[in-house]
Formats: structure tokens, sequence, C-alpha cells
């Protein structure tokens, strides 16, 4: 049994990689934002829960000398960075380099797992996207992923610190409460089908209990010097399609429009080369249709 502390265990990401953890048999500790009662971050796999802001103090005091840390805190929100740059930079960023302060000065044997993103990428002129292709992010938040990546090779470099960067596509899944997929199920129950874009972006959709699992893999493979992967399925899919079988799932009874304007930030097509994390011993197990039936499921009754 390994000791897995997630940072931002309270959000998406982080309940699922939480939740795994634990099911394998690791004993997890979670900091972050979130008002917890005990009952519900037990459910998600935490043995402790600390509610407190991700920094250097609160890590030295709190976090003791885990085996893996998965820094799941920060923002995850193209939208949210093109509104707030700064607060995004910092909730990345920031946190990112207490994280590694932490490493370097308190527990540097300890394994850091950085879940970073395909928007370093940006608009990528080859598909699929592999990890050596170029980077070139068009939004502040894959500026500041690729900075935080960048800060982590720095500090594996040069402090031995053992890293796994992972880059993740489209993540999605139950307690995902924005994005596409949260805003199309309150828009289509409340009887408007309208959305930006022509519909004919892809995407490439990862459940996100498949991107924990990865995660945890990555724990294994950190080296240092920066291990670096593609959370990716592979699979490039067009936003219709995934409304068309969510309105399905939601019984909304109409199709999806939508109005050709297309938002700042956001590539045409995505889909990324998952060859990398296969040779690790990962494969997707949720197929995007099934992940989208049971997103459905649940926002109907987490909204009812």
């Amino acid at each position: 049994m390994s000791t897995i502390l997630v940072t931002g265990a309270n959000g998406f990401l982080g309940r699922h990689v939480s939740r795994v953890a634990a099911a394998h048999g690791h004993y997890v500790m979670g900091i972050g934002h979130g008002d917890w009662a005990e009952d519900a971050w037990r459910k998600w796999g935490l043995s402790v829960w600390h509610e407190l802001d991700v920094t250097l103090a609160s890590l030295v005091a709190h976090a003791g000398t885990p085996d893996v840390l998965v820094h799941c805190a920060g923002s995850s929100s193209v939208g949210f960075s093109l509104e707030n740059p700064a607060q995004d930079f910092e909730r990345t960023v920031g946190t990112t380099l207490d994280a590694l302060e932490y490493l370097r000065t308190s527990s540097p044997d300890t394994a850091l797992v950085y879940p970073s993103s395909a928007a370093v990428y940006g608009s990528a002129s080859t598909l699929p996207i592999s990890e050596d292709s170029p980077l070139a992010p068009i939004s502040p938040y894959g500026v500041h992923k690729k900075t935080a990546e960048d800060l982590c090779r720095s500090y594996s470099e040069n402090f031995g610190i053992r890293v796994a960067i992972v880059r993740i596509f489209s993540a999605y899944g139950v307690e995902l409460r924005k994005q596409l997929l949260w805003d199309a199920c309150r828009k289509a129950l409340a009887g408007d089908y309208s959305f930006g874009g022509t519909g004919r972006e892809t995407r490439d959709w990862v459940n996100g209990e498949d991107v924990a699992r990865l995660l945890l893999i990555a724990g294994d493979q950190a080296v240092a010097g920066a291990a670096l992967v593609n959370g990716a399925s592979g699979t490039e899919v067009a936003v219709e399609s995934i409304l068309a079988v969510l309105f399905d799932a939601l019984g909304a009874g109409r199709k999806p429009e939508f109005t050709g304007a297309v938002r700042s930030g956001d590539p045409e097509r995505v889909v990324g080369d998952a060859s990398r994390a296969l040779a690790w011993g990962w494969s997707p197990q949720r197929a995007w249709e099934d992940g989208v039936r049971e997103y459905a499921d649940w926002y109907r009754r987490v909204e009812a």
C-alpha cells in the first residue's frame, strides 16, 4: 500500500483519482477547497481531508511524506482563463510552484504526477497529436499549463524530483459540473437547443475514471527529467455527435442546433496519439457513448 496525496481532491478529477487509488488499496490524503462533510469525502476514498489552500506552508504542515503527489489543484477551464487570466495563472502556476517547493524542501523522494492539458498543443497541424508535437497554446489556460510543465521539468532536472506529466485531452464524467456536457444538460432541459460553433469541431473524450487510472500508473513511471504521456483515447468525436447522444439520453426530443460562432481559444480538431500511454499498460475502459449516457443519468439525479 502506498500513500497518495491528492491536491484539489474535492474537484472533478481529484475525486476520481482518490476513489480509484483507494480501490487499489492505497492510503489517500486530500487537501484543497470545499466544505466537505466527512461522510462525503470518505465516500470518495479519502482517509484524511484538509480543507486548506494548496500552499507551501499548508503542504509542509499537513502533507507529510507521501509516496506520490497527484497535483489536481488548479484551473481547468479555457473560458475561465479568458475571463480571469491572472487568477487562472495563480491557480495553475502558483500552486504547482508551491507543490514543487514542498517536494524539494520537505519530501524529495515523493513522485509528482502533474495533470497537464492538450491545450498546450493549441491548434495542431498534424493529427493525431503526439507528445513530440509542437507546443503552441492559443489560450491563457494553455499557456499557464505549459508554464507549469516547464517548472516541473526544471525542478526534476535540477533537483532530482521524480515527475510524470500527463497531458489530458477532453476529460468528462460524473461530478464534472462545468464545461460542455454540464452546460448542455442545463440548456436542453430548459428548452434551449442552441450552441456555438458548427458542431463539426472534434475532441478526444476520456472518462474521468480512465484518466484517474492513468494518473496512478504515471506515479510508477515518474522519473528525474520528467516522463511525459498523452491522456487520450485516440478517438476523434464531433461535438454534434456527443451532444446528439446526450440529448437522446436526456429525452430532449430535439437535436442540438449550432450558430457557427467560434469561441476564441478553441481549436477546430483535436485527437491524441495514445500509443505511449498504451505502452505503459493503460487503456481506456469506458466507451464515450456509455459515459455520456451515464453523465445524463447522473445529471438528472443531482438536479432533480
